[in-house]
């Protein structure tokens, strides 16, 4: 599952006309270094949701084979996405990826599965926060035996495995992922696996330059 469907208004004039999954990296749309991804550690099967500028998107994913869950006629934040989308995706665990991040080291997505364990409600991949490049904020979490708490120097990739079946007790449509990873997290049930490499979050437009060193340099 890709999220696709944001406004992007940290990109200011860069999403006025585009969403921002179209906005170019290293002369690709950002959303296609996210089906790469997946495509190299052999997921054939990709959803992603879409909702701002969905009419621009839209053909981009079609020619990229990937399976569109429109949000209409308001957004669903990660949570409601990916429950909306749960019919498209099929049975069991499925991994998310924010379209708006570029790695540089081994694929995250088999780095997740390689970690994966039956049993697991979700499993988050982090990164130090000196191999964060364009994040100004502090961690999000504290990884301890590969158990994650809030607080920490730890970020959050946008990359993970979830099992969707834990969203259902969610009423409401619109919420978001991160509120059921506060819930696990004070269970003791969130996961954690740290990414060996480095990470850029392109949702701002001084990440672009980020991630394009990354590339570069890989």
């Amino acid at each position: 599952m890709l999220f696709a469907a944001g406004f992007g208004t940290r990109m200011g004039a860069l999403t006025a006309d585009r969403p921002k999954p179209m906005v170019p990296v290293s002369g690709r749309p950002l959303i296609d270094h996210a089906v790469s991804l997946a495509h190299a550690a052999g997921i054939r099967r990709v959803v992603a949701n879409t909702h701002y500028k969905a009419e621009i998107l839209a053909p981009h994913l079609a020619d990229l084979g990937v399976v569109e869950s429109r949000e209409e006629p308001r957004i669903l934040d990660t949570g409601g996405g990916l429950k909306h989308a749960r019919p498209l995706l099929g049975r069991g665990p499925v991994f998310t990826l924010n379209s708006d991040a570029v790695f540089r080291g081994p694929n995250p997505l088999t780095t997740l599965a390689d970690h994966w364990r039956d049993g697991m409600a979700a499993l988050l991949l982090v990164v130090p926060l000196d191999r964060a490049h364009g994040r100004d904020a502090p961690g999000d979490f504290a990884l301890t035996d590969g158990t994650l708490a809030r607080g920490g120097a730890m970020v959050f990739t946008g990359a993970q495995i979830i099992d969707p079946s834990i969203l259902e007790s969610h009423a409401d449509p619109v919420f978001s992922l991160s509120e059921v990873w506060t819930d696990l997290a004070l269970a003791g049930a969130l996961h954690g696996v740290v990414h060996d490499g480095d990470w850029a979050d392109v949702g701002h437009p001084d990440g672009i330059a980020r991630a394009e060193a990354l590339i570069a340099d890989v």
